[in-house]
């Protein structure tokens, strides 16, 4: 990174999003590489689940609207909901497969990015090599935090719905409900933004410091304190990019709103490499949101440190002990 540790601290979005340009086009040889190989793949398998949920559930409505047709007791009634049973299947199937594809290449992502960019805050040698090397012996670390996060997730999203239904079982759904309503949405999105930045700041905390799950995510919580609006404003822009991204491909490819197979496969690829771009800047960037944390904290990992933590990945993996680490404190 050009910009000194100590200067780190002052980087607003706007700040960030520059330090994460120059590393991608300074690094771009070896960023190619995790994008064609982790971040390319993940992209795809995002946007031909949206393509192929569509044709599933297309195939669902057709029949569900068959059946209402059909004679009760009749043998086309038997087919229809025979059909049905297999449809549902194959799509909890295919959803199940989709999860666990997602789940595996977004471990193999942030580990090969979080890696790389630390190697280029030590001014480390790093190699495309080096990386898929490390990748497998990172990853573990980060899928305990990926489960905590996904079952605090869990439990918010539970909480957070059984408190709606007691609200509106108290004030009806009439003009107190849509009070209620009023007051809850922005509350449960900042809730959600607020704990999924955290778990994306965990990520980084995993993969460069001997602490991960749980322990990952309460060290992130106070990381993140006097950063909060920044790092939530960076993930709102990137999570509304992708939602737009979403939308965009299911309008004009799923649903067919492109006139044309070739004008299909043309924004297919643009919005592939629209969606691959946009994860692999995300990543760099909540690993740069990390340090910027450390140093508005007066905490500075120390390179040389980091520098042989990082190099103990090439070999067998042993965690990092706290002591290895020191957070050196400076004065502004």
């Amino acid at each position: 990174m050009d910009t000194e540790p100590e200067e780190l601290q002052f980087l607003g979005i706007v700040g960030i999003f520059r330090e994460a340009q120059k590393i991608l086009l300074s690094w771009r040889k070896i960023f190619s590489g995790i994008a064609l190989w982790l971040v390319l793949p993940l992209s795809l398998i995002f946007l031909l689940h949206i393509e192929i949920s569509d044709l599933i559930f297309s195939k669902i409505n057709h029949n569900e609207q068959a059946l209402e047709d059909a004679p009760v007791g009749s043998r086309t009634e038997d087919r229809l909901l025979n059909r049905l049973a297999s449809e549902w299947t194959s799509y909890v199937a295919f959803k199940a497969a989709y999860l666990v594809l997602v789940l595996v290449l977004s471990l193999l992502s942030t580990s090969a990015v979080v890696y790389t960019v630390a190697c280029v805050y030590t001014a480390k040698e790093v190699t495309f090599r080096k990386v898929l090397t490390v990748v497998p012996k990172v990853w573990r670390r980060l899928l305990v935090t990926f489960l905590w996060s996904f079952a605090i997730l869990f439990a918010y999203n539970t909480f957070s719905f059984l408190l709606l239904v007691l609200a509106l079982l108290l004030v009806g759904t009439g003009g107190g409900g849509i009070a209620a309503l009023v007051f809850y949405i922005p509350a449960y999105l900042a809730g959600l933004v607020y704990i999924s930045v955290i778990w994306h700041l965990a990520s980084v905390i995993s993969v460069l410091e001997d602490t991960n799950g749980l322990a990952a995510m309460q060290k992130s919580k106070a990381l993140i304190q006097g950063k909060a609006w920044v790092a939530s404003g960076i993930f709102l822009f990137f999570h509304l990019s992708f939602f737009a991204i979403e939308v965009s491909f299911s309008q004009l490819v799923a649903h067919g709103r492109a006139p044309g197979v070739l004008s299909r496969i043309g924004y297919s690829a643009l919005l592939l490499s629209l969606m691959s771009l946009l994860v692999l800047a995300a990543l760099v960037v909540q690993t740069i949101v990390y340090f910027v944390c450390k140093s508005f904290h007066h905490e500075s990992i120390d390179k040389s440190s980091l520098a042989d933590h990082l190099e103990v990945y090439l070999g067998e993996y042993t965690p990092l002990k706290g002591r290895d680490v020191q957070l050196q404190q400076f004065d502004i």
